[in-house]
């Protein structure tokens, strides 16, 4: 354990941080990203624009289940829909989305 503070570098990283909420923000969405099935939504619409139905037989579980995930997603904004007639296609939010899901998946082969 340090016994000594160094005083002026704890002020200097106290006055550098940035607001509690966007620390809330951040485990919030790590905690959405925690999901195995939410990962891989968020994988399979990198790119493309995918329904409910068809993230459903790609992951391999019900329409609800996805639903309840994108839900959360979507709620963390890091996911967006788009309404085409009675269907409903839904991609990542924007590219910080993507660059956050490739950094996680590099290091998980860095191990």
């Amino acid at each position: 354990m340090c016994s000594v503070i160094n005083e002026e570098l704890v002020n200097k990283v106290k006055k550098s941080l940035p607001p509690d909420d966007n620390f809330t923000l951040v485990a919030e969405t790590f905690g959405a990203m925690s999901d195995s099935n939410r990962a891989k939504i968020m994988f399979a619409i990198e790119d493309r624009e995918l329904c409910v139905s068809d993230l459903a037989a790609i992951i391999n579980v019900t329409d609800s289940a996805v639903s309840q995930h994108l839900r959360i997603l979507r709620n963390l904004r890091l996911v967006k829909a788009r309404k085409e007639g009675r269907s409903i296609y839904y991609s990542l939010d924007d590219d910080h989305i993507s660059k956050l899901l490739h950094v996680c998946l590099d290091h998980t082969k860095d191990g």
